[in-house]
């Protein structure tokens, strides 16, 4: 007897048993505004296999699905594409309820497994480019270390064409809808941007090699199965034009205005550079952090060709939401940027300071040293911050 779930069919001998997590507002500092999914795949070849499971509380919702096509115990394999918890985290279980002959995983997979749980069970590591044989059907493993963690690797299921991509080409999106032509494009682009902003943008060089050997592959994609969103059944070639400019992240003619305010000086401040700017010809985004993200800010930079950052002192430091903000963009090393810091304080001033060493220090290419406004800004300091959005501007045009 199966529970109130029910599997999705994918091809004739492959379905999706995954779980929708509706209520996912925070994946490590990443805000999952629209929740996610957690996917696992079932292939009814001679050797049943089943290709990842779920987060653990999941466990049971995957285990449903499973059994609207068939008996759990059924399963012969488990491959496991990557061992972060969000995909490995129902493995103990589903080992406890299948009882599979083998279980799969890339050496560092192996290693991070057992790390991970007391499975009772060896796991089989299997070789870049090794293949295992179903019976009537073949999955070919390919390791892609790093991408974006050091077990990572994705399955191809040879006769039926679909790319089990683990992590890649994915994004957090909780939806009845299983396929990306069932969801609007903006969504699709929205959702998918940030989370290669936020998961997969300091990994960007490897991403770009994976993308130019791609074509050496071989390999003809029906389907593209990742393990959280849709799954593409088609348009795929955009989602790689996608990644592509994504993780090379060249000039735009775009800024980001990231700052936060005590009393609105250092806000007047950032409405002056965003004119400015504006004047200069540049696209801006302004976000103020008493009601945007760092992962809305970090999906802004990750397409923008300037960042300006604005702080009043506090403590003879930074305000600590704009500390916050740039510690996140620092790990996640955008590249090719120009930019400068601006701030108000009252009686020292150090904030603008300690915003050019963390830009200095990401890399970003300073165009000024900033622009220090005592107290409320008067017209003159203002000005300054308009000058300062014009000569980003300048900048900006030079490069692109």
């Amino acid at each position: 007897m199966h529970g109130p779930f029910r599997a999705t069919r994918l091809a004739d001998n492959v379905y999706w048993v995954g779980a929708i997590d509706w209520g996912i507002r925070n994946f490590h500092g990443y805000e999952t505004s629209r929740g996610t999914t957690y996917n696992a795949y079932l292939v009814l070849a001679d050797k049943i296999t089943l290709v990842d499971t779920v987060k653990a509380p999941f466990a049971e919702e995957m285990l449903s699905r499973i059994a609207s096509v068939i008996a759990p115990e059924k399963i012969d394999y488990i491959v496991s594409n990557h061992a972060e918890m969000d995909h490995s985290g129902a493995l103990p279980r589903t080992i406890e309820a299948v009882k599979p002959e083998k279980v799969f995983a890339s050496v560092m997979g192996t290693k991070a497994l057992l790390s991970h749980f007391d499975l009772g069970l060896e796991v089989t590591p299997v070789q870049n480019g090794e293949s295992l044989s179903l019976g009537n059907m073949n999955l070919s493993f390919i390791h892609t270390p790093m991408l974006h963690w050091p077990d990572s690797m994705v399955s191809y299921l040879v006769e039926e064409e679909i790319l089990f991509s683990q992590d890649a080409f994915g994004m957090h999106l909780a939806s009845t809808e299983r396929f990306n032509d069932e969801i609007c494009r903006d969504i699709l682009v929205d959702e998918a941007a940030r989370y290669y902003a936020n998961i997969l943008l300091p990994l960007s060089p490897l991403v770009a090699k994976l993308l130019e050997s791609l074509p050496t592959l071989g390999l003809s994609l029906k389907i593209v199965a990742p393990d959280h969103g849709p799954i593409w059944r088609s348009g795929f070639q955009e989602v790689l034009s996608w990644y592509s400019t994504w993780a090379a992240q060249k000039f735009t003619m775009k800024a980001v205005v990231v700052y936060d305010t005590m009393w609105n000086s250092t806000e007047l401040m950032a409405r002056a550079a965003c004119d400015g700017l504006v004047k200069g010809g540049v696209s801006v985004s302004v976000m103020p952090l008493q009601s945007s993200h760092r992962s809305d800010v970090a999906t802004a930079v990750m397409q923008a060709g300037a960042l300006i950052v604005g702080s009043p002192t506090i403590n003879n430091g930074v305000f600590p939401s704009v500390a916050d903000v740039m510690t996140y963009l620092k790990g996640l090393k955008p590249k090719n940027l120009v930019g400068a810091a601006f701030g108000s304080f009252g009686w020292s001033g150090e904030a603008v300071g300690h915003l050019n060493e963390l830009l200095k220090s990401m890399r970003v290419e300073l165009v000024t040293d900033g622009v220090k406004a005592n107290y409320v800004p008067d017209a003159a300091a203002l000005d300054q911050c308009f000058s300062l959005g014009q000569v980003i501007a300048e900048r900006l045009k030079e490069r692109c």
